[in-house]
């Protein structure tokens, strides 16, 4: 069947997002991986680009457990038990007893009675929130909360949404407010970090005001967290936003396994019987293969790793290689916003200045990721950078170096 009437209103589109600068372009191809020695981080070769190893500034793996021997060692043993893939989805034949290992360990890492693993953390949000929200739900949602979140309030159309500033806790209480005797269920959705500042939720305030509005929704006011960026790789043993605000438990906590723990999936923890029912309702569970038996035995490992000295060790190294690269910022004059999470925004606040320091830095190595207007409002042009454990002080100091070098 022809397609040139389709081809030419897709191929409209795409240009459409190229001039107004939304499109994501080109991905680059990664050839190969250098492991990380003692004296330098993991090193990338790109396609086009033979003979040049990259340095990431701008990988979720805060750890640096991606490349650890225990983890590739316990996926590979996985994979020989059990097979290269489940093989089906959960509620066939799908689920195996790593995979019940791993929810198991994730629900008692968080202090939950329960845990279920997706696919991916973007899975787990849409398989969480769309069942969650019904038509008598009000939903209340930061600003700036991921695109997960905003496309499962989308999906799920409750009766009513409220977009609060962000952190913006008098907005929030507002819209508590607002709806006491208009919706039976109350549900509010945050990131724990948000992802493109580095900054975080105030949960334990959040919490509060929670509780505090709880007793008018005949339903009661559900939080849900999506602490992807947080869990691994904030707070003092790596629980993430909870612990490091010292908040009560949040109904509903979600995490990744695809960042500070180096593999790949998502989860989700809380009470049994809300578990329970998302099992029996979550469409990207039900419908979709889990992550692979290997790749749950590599989770298995790496929160072991986490739960441990050994991570604890790691996090204070991530904090003081966050602090380095932070304060290398202020000496050579970059504008960021300081905190204790290892996302740290280069705030260029100009477009053609943005570009230019993200192409400075490819031309010596190093890659970043630059958000530009329309992506950000005007005045919020920033490079996104993330800190690894892996990296080292002098990794830290050559990128320094490229940044005041930069001529713009």
């Amino acid at each position: 069947m022809p397609q040139d009437r389709l081809k030419t209103a897709l191929d409209a589109h795409v240009r459409d997002l190229e001039e107004a600068g939304t499109a994501k372009g080109r991905e680059l191809i990664v050839t190969r991986a250098h492991p990380p020695t003692e004296d330098r981080s993991a090193r990338f070769e790109l396609e086009g680009f033979d003979g040049r190893r990259f340095i990431r500034m701008n990988s979720n793996s805060y750890l640096g457990l991606s490349f650890d021997p225990r983890l590739l060692e316990a996926e590979e043993e996985g994979a020989r038990a059990y097979g290269a893939g489940p093989g089906a989805v959960r509620f066939i034949s799908g689920s195996y007893d790593v995979h019940r290992d791993l929810e198991a360990a994730l629900a008692a890492f968080h202090g939950r009675e329960a845990g279920m693993i997706f696919s991916s953390a973007y899975a787990t949000v849409l398989g969480t929130l769309v069942p969650l929200i019904t038509p008598d739900t009000v939903v209340l949602s930061d600003e700036l909360n991921h695109n997960c979140i905003i496309n499962a309030m989308r999906l799920a159309r409750p009766r009513a949404k409220v977009i609060y500033g962000h952190n913006d806790l008098d907005a929030l209480d507002e819209g508590l407010r607002a709806h006491e005797g208009k919706a039976a269920r109350a549900v509010v959705v945050t990131d724990g970090i948000f992802s493109m500042r580095g900054d975080h939720a105030p949960l334990d305030r959040i919490m509060e005001l929670a509780r505090a509005h709880d007793h008018r929704y005949p339903e009661n006011v559900v939080v849900v967290v999506d602490d992807s960026h947080g869990v691994g790789a904030f707070g003092a043993t790596g629980r993430g936003t909870e612990e490091f605000t010292e908040a009560a438990p949040s109904e509903l906590l979600i995490g990744t396994l695809g960042k500070a723990f180096g593999v790949n999936g998502g989860y989700v923890v809380g009470d049994e019987g809300v578990i329970r029912f998302l099992r029996e309702s979550a469409p990207t569970y039900i419908y979709s293969n889990p992550i692979t038996p290997g790749e749950a035995a590599a989770c298995l490992r790496a929160l072991e790793i986490v739960d441990s000295d050994e991570g604890r060790e790691r996090l204070a190294r991530l904090r003081a290689l966050t602090r380095r690269f932070e304060e290398g910022l202020g000496r050579v004059g970059i504008e960021t916003i300081p905190g204790a999470h290892p996302v740290v925004p280069l705030m260029i606040r100009d477009t053609a200045r943005t570009r230019a320091l993200v192409e400075h830095l490819f031309d010596h190595d190093v890659l970043v990721t630059g958000l530009t207007y329309p992506v950000v409002p005007r005045g919020d042009e920033e490079i996104r950078t993330q800190i690894n454990a892996d990296h080292t002080f002098e990794d830290l100091d050559r990128v320094l170096e490229v940044l005041d070098a930069f001529p713009g």
